[in-house]
């Protein structure tokens, strides 16, 4: 399944391993170590970056929709008429 990560931006949800807040100084750091390995995906379509989406194949994804939002999709993608998505 594809999880919607804004824009037009979606990411397979099985491989996300953690959806994080952007605003700190580690995740600043984090992100920039990201890039400089070449494993930086930048899906903010040019806005704010509000979270970051960390991947199974250790790829850092930047995305202009917030945690929650993301978080909500998630869990409405996993529960599909009262009952879970396997």
């Amino acid at each position: 399944m594809l999880l919607n990560i804004g824009f037009g931006n979606v990411v397979a949800a099985d491989k996300v391993v953690a959806v994080i807040n952007s605003d700190s100084a580690p995740m600043r750091r984090f992100r920039e170590e990201a890039r400089q390995r070449g494993k930086l995906v930048d899906a903010t379509q040019g806005r704010k970056t509000r979270s970051i989406i960390v991947t199974a194949t250790d790829h850092v994804i930047l995305s202009a929709v917030a945690v929650e939002t993301i978080s909500q999709r998630w869990l409405e993608r996993e529960d599909v008429g009262g009952r879970r998505r396997r």
